[in-house]
């Protein structure tokens, strides 16, 4: 699902949700990394909520046309975390985290307010499929970046569990990732069947529905 295929009139109000989540996102990466002791993300003026400093064209384009999408990774120097091993893979669970959160938000107030419109309270129509959009796009990115695959955070949260002695697998991971990840894309846009929706289309469906509390 993409959101070039939504209302028109929706679309307009959802491209700040989607800067916003994209933003996010980045920002919390920043957040953690610098609570950990390293200050790059903050030094390259990346420590802050402006979409303009988080943009990546192709994957803001990629969520709009595809449904899943990234922004431009914010920098991290491991070497001046408190504890790298640990600190590093904290820093890249924050990202998803952070959509999961902004999902979970989006999934309690649609349902709050879908259960207020149906005791007769009027709710407008766009708010709520603002809302279930939101719910969509960020349970979307959180899942999409939990793929073990680099560059996603999901690659770099495995790091954290391959011991040092076996390093030369996370070398292959690095250098290999981003191309099977574009060919992923690359094969799905081609084709019409996409192997990464496959994965991930039954885990939104059961995120949604719990952070729905069962609605959607």
């Amino acid at each position: 699902m993409g959101i070039a295929s939504l209302d028109p009139a929706v679309q307009v109000i959802l491209i700040p949700v989607i800067l916003f989540s994209l933003s996010f996102h980045e920002f919390a990466h920043g957040w953690v990394a610098f609570r950990f002791g390293d200050p790059t993300a903050h030094s390259h003026g990346r420590l802050t909520l402006n979409p303009l400093a988080h943009l990546d064209m192709f994957g803001t384009l990629a969520l709009y046309f595809m449904g899943f999408g990234w922004a431009k990774p914010v920098p991290v120097d491991v070497g001046r975390l408190h504890n790298p091993k640990r600190d590093s893979t904290l820093v890249a669970l924050a990202g998803p985290g952070s959509n999961f959160l902004l999902a979970l938000i989006c999934g309690v107030s649609f349902s709050i307010l879908l259960k207020m419109a149906a005791a007769g309270t009027e709710v407008p129509m766009i708010v709520l499929d603002v809302l279930q959009v939101g719910l969509f796009i960020n349970t979307t990115l959180g899942v999409f970046n939990f793929l073990p695959i680099p560059p996603l955070d999901g690659s770099r949260i495995l790091e954290g569990f391959i011991p040092y002695e076996h390093r030369d697998l996370v070398i292959k991971m690095e250098h290999y990732g981003p191309m099977v990840l574009i060919g992923l894309i690359a094969f799905g846009w081609i084709s019409g069947f996409s192997i990464i929706w496959t994965v991930m289309g039954p885990i939104i469906r059961t995120l949604t529905s719990i952070f729905t509390g069962g609605i959607l």
